[in-house]
């Protein structure tokens, strides 16, 4: 259907005015009757996170998000876009997106007393009605409410005419949806100045006190460290939300990995062959869920999904760079490759050690503990054992980042009950599960292994 150009002709087409929360409702109660997906691509909220958000839509609530980095929390709210209308109808020519039937501003009021059913309208795409801003501390109440125009002055107008206001952020969303990362970091006289914003929608800007029923669906994030580190939300701010929402991180590996593989940003070259073991994918998830639990980082701080995408990327980077130095048509990431991971896992987390050097050493042992359990659920001890038991002859087997492809092909050969436990079929990952069963057998104590150079020796 053609969209009017103004307003006589979107009255004719029997167009009916809805609040933001209302548009977001209506949209979202026929996703939900046609089993749409809500949030393509948020993984591990089901049945916590989405659920609680829907509620509070429903309900028409603005929103806080409270949970710790690498959450989701901004994507989550990004994705409320998708709840607009496609299309909006504005009155062309105004400061802020006024809606034609109920315009709010002097300067809008005037446009429809002088141009009447003539008033030009403009329509707006969904995505032009969603603005973010970061919370910092050197933000004003200019740059979220407004101030006067001293432009507006000089041209002749007087303090008390409204029409020399300059609107924020807020009001320049009105028909939209307004979003505050990390709220805390937002001075608490600034917090102050939102409070009839969420309520009574009573703007006063220099002595102009204007009512302006400013229609934003207005959401936050917040990360619960900063309520220590560095602010809080006010409580009578936090009392206008309707909503508090805690979010978490993927309970399930399965999960990690699902959201890992959707968001890395793998490099993929022409002349290779990528291919990345499921175990190796499996043990870069389990070490961000060991680190966790690990009493050796702030948890408070938390360990984003950041560290586990990282991890894959740089481990992927390496196994690519060691197919270049060795002249490999073949990519897979193995034991080795993962020796490289410190500094994306060290960036990514914080440490409650502070002695030099100990960051090394806490992140070999999250690794080790890591590979080991996915080891063990992926091995039964007893049927590994004649490889173990190969090595009490005296057997060495050396390996590592810097040796070729066709040298494990002679280790596979020269330890009995090997052959028996590799299930690839290609060199490079035959390569991979060499290094994977040998590495869990060190782990659970049945080698010994030596490193020198960035080559590993295993022994009885």
């Amino acid at each position: 259907m053609a969209r009017a150009k103004t307003l006589g002709e979107l009255k004719a087409s029997g167009y009916q005015t809805r609040s933001v929360k209302e548009e977001c409702r209506e949209n979202l109660i026929l996703k939900l009757s046609r089993g749409e997906p809500l949030f393509p691509g948020i993984v591990g909220y089901d049945h916590s996170v989405i659920p609680q958000i829907t509620n509070a839509i429903l309900a028409c609530q603005d929103i806080i998000l409270l949970g710790e980095r690498g959450q989701a929390k901004s994507r989550i709210v990004r994705s409320l876009v998708s709840l607009l209308d496609e299309w909006t109808p504005i009155i062309d020519g105004t400061e802020i997106p006024e809606d034609p039937l109920q315009p709010v501003t002097r300067a809008a009021i005037n446009l429809i007393e002088e141009h009447g059913d003539n008033t030009p309208i403009k329509w707006l795409a969904r995505e032009q009605r969603y603005a973010e801003k970061l919370a910092t501390p050197d933000i004003t109440i200019a740059d979220i409410i407004g101030e006067v125009d001293p432009i507006k002055i000089a041209e002749g107008r007087y303090l008390s005419d409204e029409l020399t206001l300059h609107y924020g952020l807020v009001p320049r969303m009105n028909k939209g949806i307004f979003a505050i990362n990390e709220l805390p970091d937002l001075a608490e006289r600034i917090q102050v100045g939102l409070l009839n914003l969420l309520e009574e929608r009573d703007v006063q800007i220099r002595g102009h006190k204007v009512r302006l029923p400013i229609d934003v669906f207005i959401l936050a994030t917040a990360n619960p460290e900063d309520y220590t580190n560095r602010g809080r939300i006010i409580t009578p701010l936090k009392d206008r939300y309707g909503a508090q929402i805690r979010t978490h991180y993927p309970e399930h590996i399965e999960q990690e990995i699902e959201i890992l593989r959707q968001q890395a940003n793998v490099l993929q070259m022409s002349d290779y062959l990528l291919t990345v073991p499921d175990f190796m994918t499996e043990i870069i998830a389990e070490i961000t869920h060991h680190a966790r639990r690990s009493p050796d980082i702030n948890q408070r701080s938390g360990v984003s999904v950041r560290a586990s995408i990282s991890n894959y990327e740089t481990m992927v980077a390496n196994a690519y760079r060691r197919a270049l130095v060795l002249n490999e048509s073949e990519v897979v990431p193995r034991i080795s490759d993962l020796d490289f991971i410190a500094p994306s896992f060290q960036g990514k987390v914080e440490f409650e050690a502070m002695e030099e050097g100990q960051e090394d050493k806490i992140t070999n042992r999250i690794i080790q503990a890591a590979t080991r359990a996915v080891f063990n659920r992926r091995h039964q001890l007893h049927d590994v054992q004649t490889i173990a038991d190969a090595f009490s002859d005296g057997l060495h087997i050396e390996i590592g980042d810097a040796v070729y492809v066709e040298d494990y092909a002679a280790i596979i050969d020269q330890i009995p009950g090997m052959s028996d436990r590799i299930v690839a079929d290609t060199g490079a990952t035959q390569a991979a599960e060499v290094e994977f069963l040998l590495e869990g057998l060190h782990l659970n104590k049945l080698l010994n292994k030596f490193v020198v150079s960035g080559r590993a020796t295993y022994s009885s």
